[in-house]
């Protein structure tokens, strides 16, 4: 069993940056369609909690983030993306970990090394990355999932600068017999 614990002294590294909520007008997601692709321009909301260390096996400790983006496309102001997740930090490991679930059966649990350089106190960049079958960062789907509009990859870079934070999110995907990169990127604002 993991512990959770909700000790204000928590060094949450390189996510202490992303705490708090954003907002963004400036969405672009890039989309498969049967005869092409399409581009839907978006609106999103992002929230980034604080939940404290997780201790894993008595041994690893996390410091995580809880989040949940809303995505709105700008034509009607629908949601059309929902998504929940968490963010960790294995300091000991120097290790980024991203795990999220959409309401689409697909699940990801992406990982990345944290580099040190080109960050600062007021600037951080991080990146992680999944592969469908991979040991270590994978992608589960459902069965409909994996035959209709399988997830191949996953990668997802963030840069946060002080009150400024741009994304560029690329899943790779097997739909309509043809491989797509769809892709998202957005840049908010804290509020």
């Amino acid at each position: 069993m993991t512990e959770i614990n909700e000790n204000p002294v928590v060094d949450y590294g390189p996510l202490a940056l992303l705490i708090g909520d954003w907002e963004g007008d400036k969405g672009l997601d890039v989309a498969p369609e049967p005869a092409g692709r399409e581009e839907n321009p978006y609106s999103e909301t992002l929230s980034f909690t604080a939940i404290g260390n997780a201790v894993n096996a008595g041994t690893q400790k996390l410091a995580v983030l809880r989040y949940q983006q809303i995505v709105r496309r700008k034509a009607d102001g629908e949601i059309f993306h929902d998504e929940t997740g968490y963010w960790m930090w294995d300091a000991d490991n120097a290790t980024l970990m991203h795990s999220l679930a959409i309401p689409r059966a697909v699940c990801v649990l992406a990982g990345g090394s944290w580099p040190t350089a080109d960050n600062s106190a007021d600037r951080v960049v991080l990146s992680v990355a999944a592969k469908l079958d991979d040991p270590d960062w994978g992608i589960i789907q459902s069965p409909f999932m994996r035959d209709h509009a399988r997830t191949l990859e996953f990668r997802h870079e963030i840069v946060v600068e002080k009150d400024q934070l741009t994304y560029r999110e690329t899943t790779l995907l097997d739909i309509y017999g043809k491989t797509f990169e769809h892709t998202d990127g957005n840049e908010l604002t804290r509020c």
